[in-house]
């Protein structure tokens, strides 16, 4: 007698991938209403799965930070918008001016220059969220500043810019000992700082209900 064996196809389980945001990706997930919040939430899941992104920004950063360290007024900037792929060009134009306003604003040149700044995973709630500024700047009279860039058409909401500020504030320790975050909306060379009367507790905990929502919304089904 003959005995016959079934065999089971065998099934590769599909990884999970745990749950992460980025700061901007974190930022922008907490200044959306209802439903929108779900959507975006898988759309970063799915962008996470494909490891896809690409940063359009770059190189306008590194002109910006150029003009800072060699003290150049904005001649890096204004030569970055020949530099891009055509279908670019209108957004380094568009931010470019805004950026050349801010660069005037830090006052002196010889007065500012570079520091170096370190990126930090916090814990928000359930959630890792990678805290990553732009640059940091160390002025002569000893203060030290952590910027993180604001690229929109539309300006940072109020939510934005207090979770920004907050969550660059809580790891400052890592990222650029002694500094004070600041947000600064480049469109409009409008730099945000903390707001002295807001209750970090507060903050805090909102994060902490926004974080557990979004790990919520990652691990449900597409």
């Amino acid at each position: 007698m003959t005995s016959s064996v079934l065999s089971v196809p065998s099934t590769t389980p599909v990884p999970v991938i745990p749950p992460y945001a980025t700061m901007l990706g974190f930022t922008r997930y907490v200044t959306r209403t209802g439903p929108a919040k779900a959507t975006f939430v898988g759309g970063l899941r799915r962008a996470r799965e494909r490891r896809s992104g690409f940063n359009p920004h770059g190189q306008l950063v590194k002109a910006l930070k150029a003009d800072i360290a060699f003290r150049t007024g904005g001649s890096y900037l204004s030569g970055v918008v020949d530099l891009v792929k055509e279908r670019w060009k209108p957004l380094y134009e568009s931010v470019s001016a805004g950026a050349k306003t801010y660069l005037a604003s830090l006052g002196a040149p010889d007065q500012v220059g570079l520091a170096q700044t370190r990126d930090a995973l916090a814990t928000v709630g359930p959630l890792a969220v990678k805290i990553n500024p732009h640059f940091g700047l160390r002025y002569e009279d000893g203060r030290r500043e952590a910027v993180r860039l604001h690229f929109d058409e539309d300006p940072p909401t109020p939510e934005a810019v207090t979770a920004t500020l907050h969550l660059m504030a809580r790891h400052m320790d890592q990222i650029l000992p002694n500094a004070e975050p600041v947000l600064v909306d480049l469109r409009r060379g409008v730099t945000h700082r903390m707001d002295p009367t807001a209750k970090p507790h507060d903050i805090e905990a909102w994060l902490a209900g926004e974080a557990a929502a979004f790990t919520a919304m990652w691990g449900a089904p597409a």
